[in-house]
């Protein structure tokens, strides 16, 4: 059974990364309103990225990962960017916050 990791982008601009086991289910829930949270206040939601894994602790552990990560960093991941998302990564490490 695959998992998903995904990141949606609402109306407003922000993004939401979860993972599930049915993308298109889960997709037409938050489109729907019946998850609560931040997607069901900033409808329509978009798909702009997703990424199949085999076991379910892999996908976790992408959406903690890209949670994380600048705006910068997951437009760069939207964009298919790898070489900015390596600087970013980078960048991040050299400069630690103040």
């Amino acid at each position: 059974m695959p998992f998903w990791a995904s990141m949606l982008r609402c109306t407003d601009g922000s993004f939401h990364v979860g993972c599930t086991s049915d993308l298109d289910t889960r997709i037409g829930q938050h489109q729907g309103g019946e998850m609560d949270g931040t997607t069901a206040r900033r409808r329509p939601v978009v798909l702009v990225w997703a990424e199949e894994f085999q076991d379910i602790l892999d996908a976790i552990a992408a959406e903690r990962r890209i949670k994380g990560w600048s705006r910068a960093k997951k437009e760069a991941l939207i964009a298919g960017d790898w070489e900015r998302i390596r600087l970013l990564g980078s960048r991040a490490r050299r400069d630690p916050p103040a």
